[in-house]
Protein backbone atom coordinates (compact mmCIF):
# COMPACT_ATOMS: atom_id res chain seq x y z
CA UNK A 1 0.00 0.00 0.00
CA UNK A 2 1.37 3.42 -0.93
CA UNK A 3 2.19 5.77 1.92
CA UNK A 4 -0.49 8.28 0.85
CA UNK A 5 -3.16 5.56 0.90
CA UNK A 6 -1.91 4.35 4.27
CA UNK A 7 -2.20 7.88 5.66
CA UNK A 8 -5.69 8.30 4.17
CA UNK A 9 -6.77 5.09 5.92
CA UNK A 10 -5.20 6.37 9.14
CA UNK A 11 -6.99 9.72 8.79
CA UNK A 12 -10.38 8.00 8.39
CA UNK A 13 -9.80 5.90 11.51
CA UNK A 14 -8.53 8.90 13.42
CA UNK A 15 -11.54 11.05 12.49
CA UNK A 16 -13.95 8.37 13.67
CA UNK A 17 -12.07 7.93 16.91
CA UNK A 18 -11.04 4.30 16.25
CA UNK A 19 -7.33 4.86 16.63
CA UNK A 20 -7.73 6.73 19.87
CA UNK A 21 -9.57 3.84 21.48
CA UNK A 22 -7.67 0.92 19.94
CA UNK A 23 -3.91 1.42 20.02
CA UNK A 24 -3.37 -1.89 18.17
CA UNK A 25 -4.32 0.04 15.01
CA UNK A 26 -1.53 2.57 15.50
CA UNK A 27 -0.37 4.05 12.15
CA UNK A 28 2.92 3.13 10.56
CA UNK A 29 5.76 5.39 11.67
CA UNK A 30 8.02 6.72 8.97
CA UNK A 31 9.17 9.81 7.08
CA UNK A 32 6.68 11.37 4.68
CA UNK A 33 6.52 14.28 2.28
CA UNK A 34 4.13 17.00 3.41
CA UNK A 35 1.97 16.35 0.34
CA UNK A 36 1.46 12.71 1.43
CA UNK A 37 -0.13 13.53 4.79
CA UNK A 38 -3.91 13.14 5.14
CA UNK A 39 -5.23 14.91 8.23
CA UNK A 40 -7.49 17.71 9.47
CA UNK A 41 -7.51 20.46 12.11
CA UNK A 42 -3.73 20.65 12.47
CA UNK A 43 -1.48 23.17 14.21
CA UNK A 44 2.22 23.86 13.58
CA UNK A 45 4.53 24.86 16.41
CA UNK A 46 8.05 26.01 15.49
CA UNK A 47 9.74 24.86 18.70
CA UNK A 48 12.42 27.42 19.61
CA UNK A 49 14.24 25.05 21.95
CA UNK A 50 14.91 22.32 19.37
CA UNK A 51 14.57 24.34 16.14
CA UNK A 52 12.07 21.71 15.06
CA UNK A 53 8.60 22.06 13.58
CA UNK A 54 5.87 20.07 15.32
CA UNK A 55 2.59 19.50 13.53
CA UNK A 56 -0.10 18.22 15.90
CA UNK A 57 -3.56 16.96 15.14
CA UNK A 58 -6.38 14.76 16.47
CA UNK A 59 -6.00 11.03 16.96
CA UNK A 60 -9.28 9.73 18.38
CA UNK A 61 -9.05 10.29 22.14
CA UNK A 62 -5.49 11.55 21.76
CA UNK A 63 -3.12 13.91 20.00
CA UNK A 64 -0.56 12.86 17.41
CA UNK A 65 2.49 14.73 16.17
CA UNK A 66 4.93 14.74 13.28
CA UNK A 67 8.27 16.57 13.34
CA UNK A 68 10.27 18.27 10.61
CA UNK A 69 13.35 20.43 10.16
CA UNK A 70 12.34 21.86 6.76
CA UNK A 71 8.50 21.64 6.44
CA UNK A 72 9.07 19.18 3.56
CA UNK A 73 9.99 15.89 5.25
CA UNK A 74 7.93 14.86 8.28
CA UNK A 75 8.68 12.01 10.68
CA UNK A 76 5.99 10.32 12.76
CA UNK A 77 3.33 10.08 13.85
CA UNK A 78 3.97 9.92 17.58
CA UNK A 79 1.19 9.86 20.17
CA UNK A 80 1.97 12.74 22.55
CA UNK A 81 -1.24 12.62 24.59
CA UNK A 82 -4.02 10.12 25.27
CA UNK A 83 -6.93 11.21 27.43
CA UNK A 84 -7.23 9.06 30.59
CA UNK A 85 -10.63 7.56 31.27
CA UNK A 86 -11.23 9.96 34.16
CA UNK A 87 -9.96 13.16 32.50
CA UNK A 88 -13.43 14.64 33.07
CA UNK A 89 -14.36 12.43 36.01
CA UNK A 90 -17.45 10.39 35.21
CA UNK A 91 -18.16 12.18 31.91
CA UNK A 92 -16.99 9.92 29.05
CA UNK A 93 -14.72 11.55 26.49
CA UNK A 94 -15.34 10.22 22.98
CA UNK A 95 -12.81 12.23 20.99
CA UNK A 96 -10.44 15.19 20.91
CA UNK A 97 -10.85 17.90 18.31
CA UNK A 98 -8.46 20.45 16.84
CA UNK A 99 -5.48 20.38 19.22
CA UNK A 100 -3.10 23.33 19.34
CA UNK A 101 0.33 23.35 20.98
CA UNK A 102 1.85 26.60 22.29
CA UNK A 103 5.21 27.36 23.88
CA UNK A 104 4.79 29.85 26.72
CA UNK A 105 7.25 30.82 29.44
CA UNK A 106 9.36 27.70 29.07
CA UNK A 107 6.48 25.19 29.06
CA UNK A 108 4.38 23.53 26.38
CA UNK A 109 0.61 23.79 26.44
CA UNK A 110 -2.02 21.80 24.59
CA UNK A 111 -5.30 23.58 23.92
CA UNK A 112 -7.81 20.80 23.31
CA UNK A 113 -11.50 20.44 22.59
CA UNK A 114 -12.89 17.48 24.50
CA UNK A 115 -16.09 16.07 23.01
CA UNK A 116 -18.39 13.74 24.92
CA UNK A 117 -21.80 12.16 24.41
CA UNK A 118 -22.93 13.30 27.85
CA UNK A 119 -26.14 15.16 27.05
CA UNK A 120 -27.32 18.19 29.01
CA UNK A 121 -30.46 17.67 31.08
CA UNK A 122 -32.13 20.49 29.11
CA UNK A 123 -32.78 19.70 25.45
CA UNK A 124 -34.77 21.45 22.72
CA UNK A 125 -37.03 19.98 20.07
CA UNK A 126 -35.80 19.53 16.48
CA UNK A 127 -32.24 20.46 17.34
CA UNK A 128 -28.88 18.77 17.68
CA UNK A 129 -28.16 17.22 21.09
CA UNK A 130 -26.61 19.57 23.62
CA UNK A 131 -23.65 17.66 25.00
CA UNK A 132 -20.70 18.37 27.26
CA UNK A 133 -18.08 19.84 24.92
CA UNK A 134 -15.39 22.26 25.98
CA UNK A 135 -11.93 23.75 25.55
CA UNK A 136 -9.28 22.79 28.06
CA UNK A 137 -5.62 23.67 28.63
CA UNK A 138 -2.98 21.03 29.52
CA UNK A 139 0.69 21.56 30.39
CA UNK A 140 4.02 19.75 29.93
CA UNK A 141 7.75 20.39 30.18
CA UNK A 142 8.25 18.75 26.77
CA UNK A 143 6.50 18.97 23.37
CA UNK A 144 6.12 15.18 23.45
CA UNK A 145 4.54 15.09 26.91
CA UNK A 146 3.44 13.88 29.30
CA UNK A 147 0.69 16.53 29.37
CA UNK A 148 -1.34 17.12 32.51
CA UNK A 149 -4.77 18.71 32.90
CA UNK A 150 -5.22 21.32 35.63
CA UNK A 151 -8.78 20.25 36.47
CA UNK A 152 -11.24 17.47 35.63
CA UNK A 153 -13.42 19.79 33.57
CA UNK A 154 -13.04 22.26 30.74
CA UNK A 155 -11.03 25.42 31.38
CA UNK A 156 -13.99 27.42 30.10
CA UNK A 157 -17.28 27.21 32.04
CA UNK A 158 -18.72 23.70 31.81
CA UNK A 159 -22.24 24.93 31.00
CA UNK A 160 -20.94 26.46 27.75
CA UNK A 161 -20.37 24.35 24.63
CA UNK A 162 -16.99 25.66 23.51
CA UNK A 163 -14.34 24.53 21.06
CA UNK A 164 -11.16 25.49 19.21
CA UNK A 165 -9.43 27.37 22.01
CA UNK A 166 -6.25 29.27 21.20
CA UNK A 167 -3.75 31.39 23.11
CA UNK A 168 -3.20 35.13 22.76
CA UNK A 169 -0.89 37.23 24.93
CA UNK A 170 -1.46 40.99 25.13
CA UNK A 171 0.50 43.40 27.32
CA UNK A 172 1.94 40.40 29.14
CA UNK A 173 -1.50 38.97 29.96
CA UNK A 174 -2.56 35.59 28.51
CA UNK A 175 -6.04 35.12 27.06
CA UNK A 176 -8.03 32.14 25.86
CA UNK A 177 -9.83 32.86 22.57
CA UNK A 178 -12.46 30.28 21.60
CA UNK A 179 -15.64 29.54 19.68
CA UNK A 180 -18.99 29.36 21.45
CA UNK A 181 -20.69 26.45 19.70
CA UNK A 182 -23.57 27.26 17.33
CA UNK A 183 -25.24 24.04 18.49
CA UNK A 184 -25.95 25.83 21.76
CA UNK A 185 -26.52 29.44 20.67
CA UNK A 186 -27.56 29.17 16.95
CA UNK A 187 -25.46 32.16 15.86
CA UNK A 188 -21.99 30.89 16.74
CA UNK A 189 -19.61 33.36 18.39
CA UNK A 190 -15.91 33.97 18.93
CA UNK A 191 -15.15 35.01 22.50
CA UNK A 192 -12.27 35.57 24.89
CA UNK A 193 -11.41 35.41 28.56
CA UNK A 194 -8.31 36.17 30.60
CA UNK A 195 -6.20 33.28 31.91
CA UNK A 196 -4.08 33.06 35.04
CA UNK A 197 -0.39 33.53 34.38
CA UNK A 198 0.23 29.75 34.43
CA UNK A 199 -2.80 29.24 32.11
CA UNK A 200 -4.41 26.98 34.72
CA UNK A 201 -7.76 28.80 35.11
CA UNK A 202 -9.78 31.65 33.68
CA UNK A 203 -10.04 35.05 35.33
CA UNK A 204 -13.44 36.72 35.12
CA UNK A 205 -16.30 36.04 32.73
CA UNK A 206 -15.96 35.16 29.03
CA UNK A 207 -17.07 37.86 26.57
CA UNK A 208 -18.09 37.68 22.92
CA UNK A 209 -16.03 39.46 20.26
CA UNK A 210 -18.35 38.84 17.30
CA UNK A 211 -20.92 36.40 15.88
CA UNK A 212 -20.76 34.27 12.76
CA UNK A 213 -23.60 36.20 11.12
CA UNK A 214 -21.43 39.34 10.98
CA UNK A 215 -19.18 38.04 8.18
CA UNK A 216 -20.24 39.38 4.74
CA UNK A 217 -18.69 36.31 3.10
CA UNK A 218 -20.40 33.83 5.45
CA UNK A 219 -23.34 31.62 4.54
CA UNK A 220 -26.11 30.40 6.79
CA UNK A 221 -26.38 26.64 7.28
CA UNK A 222 -29.27 25.32 5.24
CA UNK A 223 -29.72 22.33 7.53
CA UNK A 224 -30.14 24.13 10.84
CA UNK A 225 -30.48 27.80 9.87
CA UNK A 226 -27.45 28.82 11.91
CA UNK A 227 -24.03 30.42 11.54
CA UNK A 228 -20.91 28.41 12.35
CA UNK A 229 -17.75 29.80 13.95
CA UNK A 230 -14.65 27.62 13.82
CA UNK A 231 -10.89 27.74 14.32
CA UNK A 232 -9.95 31.31 15.40
CA UNK A 233 -6.25 32.21 15.31
CA UNK A 234 -4.61 35.60 15.89
CA UNK A 235 -1.62 37.46 14.44
CA UNK A 236 -0.26 40.95 15.20
CA UNK A 237 0.40 42.77 11.93
CA UNK A 238 3.36 44.98 11.14
CA UNK A 239 1.26 48.16 11.26
CA UNK A 240 -0.32 47.37 14.65
CA UNK A 241 -3.52 45.83 13.33
CA UNK A 242 -4.57 42.59 15.01
CA UNK A 243 -5.78 39.94 12.54
CA UNK A 244 -7.92 36.91 13.30
CA UNK A 245 -8.48 34.15 10.77
CA UNK A 246 -11.57 32.02 11.33
CA UNK A 247 -13.85 29.66 9.41
CA UNK A 248 -17.54 29.49 8.61
CA UNK A 249 -19.82 28.37 5.79
CA UNK A 250 -19.04 29.83 2.38
CA UNK A 251 -20.39 29.77 -1.17
CA UNK A 252 -18.32 26.71 -2.17
CA UNK A 253 -18.38 24.83 1.11
CA UNK A 254 -16.53 26.17 4.13
CA UNK A 255 -14.40 29.29 3.80
CA UNK A 256 -11.76 31.09 5.84
CA UNK A 257 -12.05 34.82 6.45
CA UNK A 258 -10.26 37.57 8.32
CA UNK A 259 -11.49 39.78 11.14
CA UNK A 260 -9.46 42.92 11.87
CA UNK A 261 -9.05 44.90 15.08
CA UNK A 262 -7.69 48.28 13.94
CA UNK A 263 -6.98 49.20 17.56
CA UNK A 264 -4.57 46.27 17.77
CA UNK A 265 -6.40 45.14 20.90
CA UNK A 266 -8.15 41.85 21.49
CA UNK A 267 -11.22 43.63 22.82
CA UNK A 268 -11.65 45.22 19.38
CA UNK A 269 -13.81 46.56 17.92
CA UNK A 270 -13.61 43.93 15.18
CA UNK A 271 -14.59 44.40 11.54
CA UNK A 272 -14.97 41.59 9.04
CA UNK A 273 -13.17 41.62 5.71
CA UNK A 274 -15.65 41.64 2.81
CA UNK A 275 -14.28 38.58 0.99
CA UNK A 276 -12.95 35.31 2.35
CA UNK A 277 -9.20 34.85 1.98
CA UNK A 278 -9.71 31.15 1.17
CA UNK A 279 -13.04 30.01 -0.29
CA UNK A 280 -12.27 26.61 -1.89
CA UNK A 281 -14.09 24.45 0.69
CA UNK A 282 -11.46 24.46 3.40
CA UNK A 283 -10.57 26.09 6.67
CA UNK A 284 -9.66 25.73 10.32
CA UNK A 285 -6.43 27.62 9.73
CA UNK A 286 -3.57 28.81 11.90
CA UNK A 287 -0.57 31.07 11.35
CA UNK A 288 3.09 30.66 12.22
CA UNK A 289 6.49 32.01 11.23
CA UNK A 290 9.26 29.80 9.92
CA UNK A 291 12.67 29.90 11.58
CA UNK A 292 13.69 32.13 8.64
CA UNK A 293 10.89 34.59 9.41
CA UNK A 294 8.37 33.73 6.66
CA UNK A 295 4.70 34.02 7.63
CA UNK A 296 2.79 30.81 6.86
CA UNK A 297 -0.79 29.56 7.13
CA UNK A 298 -1.92 25.96 7.41
CA UNK A 299 -5.51 24.78 6.82
CA UNK A 300 -7.19 21.63 5.59
CA UNK A 301 -9.14 21.15 2.36
CA UNK A 302 -11.56 19.79 1.34
CA UNK A 303 -13.21 20.43 4.65
CA UNK A 304 -14.55 16.87 4.95
CA UNK A 305 -13.82 13.59 3.22
CA UNK A 306 -10.41 13.06 1.58
CA UNK A 307 -8.95 16.06 3.34
CA UNK A 308 -5.31 17.03 3.78
CA UNK A 309 -3.26 19.94 5.13
CA UNK A 310 -2.28 22.80 2.85
CA UNK A 311 0.49 25.30 3.56
CA UNK A 312 0.56 28.83 2.15
CA UNK A 313 3.07 31.65 2.20
CA UNK A 314 1.31 34.77 3.53
CA UNK A 315 1.99 38.47 3.01
CA UNK A 316 1.18 41.07 5.64
CA UNK A 317 0.32 44.04 3.40
CA UNK A 318 -0.15 46.42 6.32
CA UNK A 319 -3.89 46.52 5.58
CA UNK A 320 -4.67 42.81 5.58
CA UNK A 321 -3.21 39.34 5.08
CA UNK A 322 -3.13 37.73 1.64
CA UNK A 323 -2.03 34.40 0.19
CA UNK A 324 1.12 34.63 -1.94
CA UNK A 325 1.37 31.00 -3.05
CA UNK A 326 0.87 27.46 -1.83
CA UNK A 327 3.85 25.61 -0.38
CA UNK A 328 3.67 22.18 -1.95
CA UNK A 329 6.29 20.47 0.21
CA UNK A 330 7.74 18.45 -2.65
Amino acid sequence: MKKSLQLLFIAVLTTTGVLGQNQRLAPQVGTFKFSEIRWRDMCVLPDPASQTYYIVGPGGRGVRAYTSKDLVNWTGPQMIYTAPQDVWGEIPIVSIWAPEMHYYKGKYYLFLTFDSRNQFAEQWRNWLPRVTRGSQVLVSDSPTGPFTAFQKHSTLPADMMTLDGTLWVEDGIPYLVYCHEWVQISDGAVGYVQLKDDLSEIVGEPKNLFHGSQAPWGQISGTYGCYVTDGPYLYMGKTGRLYMIWTSGGKKGNALGIAISDSGKLAGPWRQQEEAVYSANGGHGMLFKTFEGKLMMILHSPYNGDTRPHLFEIEDTGETLRIIKEFTGN
